[in-house]
């Protein structure tokens, strides 16, 4: 997949061991923690580098996107998860369709969701060790 620009970044820090975030983050992106494979509608797996990366990809007529997860050692503890979104929205209807997803305000709502899932995986599981 070609180099996306850049559109935005949303984190969390996650009170909880990096292997216990890893295993929340497949938990509610991927549904199952043993198949990083079972994306959502709309992505495929591009990387899962354990316990550090999480990359999806995906296009359809209007964008070509790449929603990328990293994690990281919190320096105060626990672990911070960064929710990276990358995307190209060709043509009108491309830059129409970012207007509504992007514009609106929506596509961050959904991303904090989605860390605030994690987040709340995380704290409700028993640690998993890598």
């Amino acid at each position: 997949m070609e180099r996306l620009p850049y559109i935005d970044e949303h984190a969390i820090t996650v009170p909880a061991d990096r292997a216990t975030t890893w295993h929340a983050v497949l938990r509610t992106i991927c549904g199952n923690p043993e198949d990083p494979e079972r994306v959502p509608f709309g992505f495929v797996l591009d990387v899962a580098e354990q316990p550090e990366r999480l990359a999806l990809k995906g296009r359809h007529w209007f964008s070509v996107y790449k929603l990328i997860f990293l994690l990281s050692d919190d320096p105060a503890g626990g672990t911070r998860v960064t929710a990276q979104t990358w995307a190209a929205f060709p043509a009108i209807l491309g830059k129409c369709y970012r207007a509504l997803v992007i514009g609106s305000g929506g596509h961050r709502v959904v991303v904090r969701i989605m860390l605030r899932r994690i987040a709340a995986q995380a704290i409700s599981e028993p640690t998993h060790r890598v």
